[in-house]
């Protein structure tokens, strides 16, 4: 299933049924969905077909792929994505099949299964220790403070170049030792990578590949100047850390380790952050009421339109999962080795879960969305990270650029995993 993407439903009522049959949809063809409401092909397959077999979309220079399993209803999901016996990674991640040594060169850890997610995990959540996360959350704040300096006297800007992306890359370089000179290059590089799909940015596979090794070049020579010179940055952390693994021998990070993660965190620190962003700024514009609400109370509200803001905007679309046994999900017989593939995006809109789901409200309580994934192992690491620079980027936002507003439809990436916005204008009275 390819679907171009389009905004958030505009309207906050659940959209109508499509009432197409979906047996007849040529569910590997992208120019099926030409026209077709993104919210309202979910919200059909929610109510009618939760768990559909759809064939995979061709991709040049590729074999087609076997077919798989959608997932769309959020009780399916949860349970798809917490259990890891029966649902692995090691098989892949996205919806096509790729070699797996290109698969975990790109996805690291996501890509992997216990027990070597397991001692990779351990490894970077050991380097983020009590000094390393009071520094980080120090340079939330110094960096959000010096993005609103740079746009504050210009009235009006590209909010998502100069607002919603600068924090989280600036943040991500910061953590791992990148220097200022080579933020805007990562910038291009992480579109690349995330922006399969979208000719602006990732015309073929060979500019994939070639984005990718040149991460992962910066992050090896950054990594061995690291182990040679630590700093206090996260990459020395890395470099350094040890960990003892289920077969008694300790273990750091390898080269290829190192240089992988480093893609996985680089890409994924900060084009999903600065979605969330973009998309809550749109949201905020568009929903006068709301953005009226949270600035009454800031401080006290904050923490909940965060977690609207990501549920609604749901910056990673989906995610894929294999079966390892025979089973049954949503009523529907899976075999050992079916592709799964859990649509976050739809399970963030149903209705068996969220009142009135497509109602964006900063008061919504309880709001257990699956934004940053479904729970399970492969949890979203960056969570409380991403969290802290939503709450910082708006709190700065609200007090220094108190009229800043959205002024023209965003652009949004074309991708079918990544819910982006490349960019979208805004203005305010300059300061």
């Amino acid at each position: 299933m390819t679907i171009t993407p389009v905004a958030p439903h505009s309207a906050d009522e659940t959209p109508e049924p499509l009432g197409i049959d979906l047996d007849a949809l040529a569910w590997d063809d992208a120019d099926a969905f030409a026209g077709i409401d993104r919210e309202a092909l979910f919200a059909t397959l929610r109510a009618e077909r939760p768990v559909l077999w759809c064939a995979e979309p061709e991709i040049p220079g590729f074999p087609q792929g076997p077919g798989y399993w959608s997932l769309s209803r959020y009780a399916d999901v949860m349970e798809v994505s917490r259990d890891p016996q029966r649902f692995i990674s090691g098989a892949g991640t996205t919806i096509p099949d790729m070699p797996m040594e290109i698969a975990e060169f790109f996805g690291s850890m996501i890509s992997m299964d216990a027990p070597r997610h397991t001692r990779l995990r351990l490894i970077v959540n050991r380097s983020f220790t009590p000094r390393q996360v009071a520094r980080i959350e120090a340079q939330v704040q110094t960096k959000a403070d010096a993005i609103i300096d740079r746009v504050a006297g210009l009235g009006e800007c590209d909010f998502v170049s100069e607002i919603a992306a600068a924090l989280p890359l600036e943040i991500i370089c910061d953590m791992m030792g990148i220097p200022p000179s080579q933020y805007h290059r990562v910038f291009e590089l992480t579109n690349i990578i995330l922006g399969a799909g979208d000719a602006e940015y990732t015309p073929d596979f060979m500019a994939l590949m070639n984005a990718a090794v040149e991460l992962s070049q910066m992050a090896q020579e950054i990594g061995r100047d690291r182990l040679a010179n630590p700093t206090d940055d996260l990459t020395s952390a890395l470099m350094h850390a040890e960990v003892e693994g289920e077969d008694g021998v300790v273990h750091r990070l390898s080269a290829e380790e190192y240089g992988s993660f480093f893609i996985l965190l680089v890409a994924a620190g900060n084009e999903t952050t600065r979605n969330a962003i973009g998309h809550g700024m749109y949201a905020l514009t568009t929903h006068p009421e709301q953005r009226a609400l949270l600035a009454e109370d800031f401080e006290g509200r904050i923490a909940g339109a965060v977690e609207e803001i990501v549920r609604w905007s749901t910056p990673v679309v989906h995610f894929r999962r294999t079966a390892t046994t025979d089973c049954v999900i949503g009523g529907q017989e899976i075999a050992a080795g079916d592709k799964v593939v859990l649509w976050y995006n739809s399970a963030n809109r149903d209705a068996e879960m969220f009142v009135d789901p497509y109602r964006f409200d900063i008061l919504r309580s309880p709001n257990e969305h699956v934004g940053f994934g479904a729970g399970g192992p492969h949890f979203c690491l960056g969570a409380n990270l991403a969290r802290r620079e939503i709450t910082v980027i708006f709190r700065e936002l609200f007090r220094h650029l108190p009229d800043i507003e959205i002024t023209g439809e965003p652009d949004y990436l074309q991708s079918s995993f990544i819910h982006g916005i490349k960019r979208m204008p805004c203005a305010y009275t300059p300061r």
